[in-house]
């Protein structure tokens, strides 16, 4: 792996667990709606998709001011409640550390709203680990983590030969795949082995100290 190497980190489910916060959100939206809410247990499985699918799915619905609305709703509280509603995984910030010290460049690449990714980047407090914060605009304008990661390579002018996508969740490897990019699934997130094998990850990580590992490891040979 040669210095120039770039990291793109997935957000929820990667970088932090936002369970309570997107749990209550989508409850919320649909209570207002009038549509009856999962169980938490269930409702987890939402973590990491672009809103508008997942709301899509949980209303049975493709009627797009209905979805429209419900993303409103899910917005407002989460912009009031739920953006603080996250915690750090254990282990993440001395992984981090360790891959800024091997002088990789490390950008977050998530499906969340640029307007809500920064804000929450900082507040649990992992802005200095990263040179960019990479998101979708409100209007869903780059939600798909394909379109997204081929907008953050031609950004950082980064081939994708040397770039990582670190994700939980399918689409994170998928959208990695289609630009050339080597992802990493991240097995302490929301999305289950089998998920991210099934969608073509053969590199995958238990713990966030793994992570470290197997980019020395790649570096070295």
């Amino acid at each position: 792996m040669k210095r120039s190497t770039t990291v793109f980190f997935d957000l929820d489910g990667t970088l932090c667990d936002p369970r309570e916060g997107i749990v209550r959100c989508l409850k919320y939206a649909l209570d207002q709606l009038g549509y009856p809410a999962p169980e938490d247990n269930y409702l987890v499985r939402y973590i990491g998709p672009p809103l508008h699918e997942s709301f899509g799915t949980l209303l049975e619905s493709s009627d797009a001011q209905l979805i429209t609305r419900a993303v409103e709703l899910y917005r407002q509280r989460f912009a009031s409640k739920g953006i603080f509603e996250n915690a750090v995984y254990g282990g993440l910030e001395n992984a981090l550390d360790a891959l800024r010290r091997k002088d990789l460049r490390l950008h977050v690449v998530t499906s969340k709203p640029s307007v809500f990714a920064t804000p929450i980047i900082e507040l649990i407090g992992l802005r200095k680990y990263f040179d960019r914060i990479y998101g979708s605009e409100l209007d869903g304008t780059r939600a798909d983590k394909s379109a997204l990661i081929a907008h953050v390579l031609a950004e950082e002018r980064a081939p994708a030969a040397s770039a990582i996508m670190v994700g939980d969740r399918e689409h994170d490897v998928r959208g990695a795949l289609a630009n050339g990019v080597t992802p990493v699934g991240a097995l302490w997130g929301y999305g289950s082995r089998e998920e991210l094998q099934r969608a073509g990850a053969s590199l995958l990580c238990e713990k966030p100290g793994m992570l470290v590992e197997l980019l020395s490891s790649r570096q070295s040979h």
